[in-house]
């Protein structure tokens, strides 16, 4: 698989005309989603290279990344001539750069794809790494394919569209990948104030140290036969926590489901790989002090561990977790016992009171 380029941008509009103008594409599309067309779209659409492209539009909500939405962009896609040589621009979260991506890496076995984020989730996560995928039979990027884009261009200008839980969303992987990296990850990150009037210039510093985490895994492990497993730390628990989410009717968004992981997981770490008390605590009390509770009982823990039976970390049918010995030890293909995830579940809910 191709490395990906990533550039941390300071001047989008100067970058993105300068990559676009080197490459060589018979049509270019821009793909976003009902609220990136309104809020993010006409910040890059005077770019010279977008005169004239086809805006492709699905709706908004993870809830819709679904078959039906990326049927909608191969139509497009086809009725308006697209070949292999084309170019899809992906502006949008996470839900539309795995779309995109998704529809990318399909159309006619594979067009040019180019992501810009304009969410935190989508920057330091979703749009970086090559992963695409929609969600498929109520479970989470069920369907998908490794296709990573041309180029991702980041800048945190963007951000300042984002409601507050959209930005918690993108920080709990921020979290995710300081605890997978080392100490002075882990400190920055957690010392941030996001209580405080987010200064975006530096914000876009944190965002370029985050993404270098999850680059320097993906250069290593492309594919995820290994070490890649670091990054589904806390995803195991969380996507089954989002898939109950969505059960329910209320859904969550990706980096809160993450964050109830993240603490479920840390958990499994102290008991089973001697993950540090004192870090756990600071952590969920981190955690805690940002996001919201979700809310479930003892009635939804088989639903719940059956939810982790499907995560594609899995083998022969047995969870695989990615735990934690120290900040930055990474133990992959971890099995626990049903018991001690259960009791995972138990310390999330008297760790949030719910």
């Amino acid at each position: 698989m191709a490395a990906q380029k990533i550039i941390i941008s300071k001047n989008l509009k100067e970058d993105l005309q300068s990559f676009l103008a080197s490459l060589n594409y018979d049509k270019l599309f821009i793909l976003t989603d009902t609220n990136t067309y309104a809020q993010c779209y006409p910040l890059v659409r005077d770019i010279p290279a977008f005169c004239d492209a086809p805006v492709i539009t699905v709706k908004a909500g993870d809830i819709h990344k679904d078959i039906e939405q990326v049927c909608h962009i191969w139509s497009r896609l086809s009725n308006e001539g697209a070949s292999r040589n084309s170019l899809l621009v992906n502006l949008g979260g996470g839900m539309v750069t795995d779309m995109g991506g998704f529809a990318g890496a399909t159309f006619k076995r594979g067009l040019h794809t180019v992501n810009i984020p304009t969410t935190l989730m989508a920057s330091v996560d979703a749009a970086v790494g090559g992963k695409t995928g929609v969600n498929f039979n109520g479970l989470k990027n069920e369907v998908g394919a490794f296709y990573p884009p041309e180029c991702v261009f980041i800048d945190c200008e963007f951000l300042r569209t984002l409601d507050r839980a959209n930005l918690l969303s993108g920080y709990a992987e921020m979290v995710k990948h300081a605890l997978i990296s080392d100490m002075e990850v882990y400190t920055s990150v957690m010392l941030f104030d996001l209580d405080a009037k987010i200064d975006y210039a530096f914000l876009n510093q944190m965002v370029a140290q985050s993404v270098a985490v999850k680059e320097r895994i993906v250069d290593e492990d492309p594919k995820e036969h290994g070490i890649r497993k670091a990054l589904n730390f806390g995803h195991t628990v969380g996507h089954a926590y989002e898939s109950l989410s969505f059960q329910k009717g209320h859904p969550l968004l990706h980096g809160h489901a993450v964050a109830a992981g993240i603490v479920s997981e840390l958990y499994l770490s102290h008991k089973h790989c001697g993950f540090p008390m004192d870090k756990l605590s600071q952590v969920v009390y981190y955690l805690k002090e940002y996001y919201p509770p979700f809310v479930f009982d003892c009635k939804d823990y088989d639903t719940l561990y059956e939810l982790m039976t499907h995560d594609k970390k899995n083998e022969a049918g047995i969870i695989n977790f990615t735990l934690l010995a120290q900040i930055g030890e990474v133990r992959i293909n971890q099995q626990v016992g049903k018991e001690m995830v259960l009791e995972s579940l138990d310390f999330y809910r008297e760790s949030f009171g719910v």
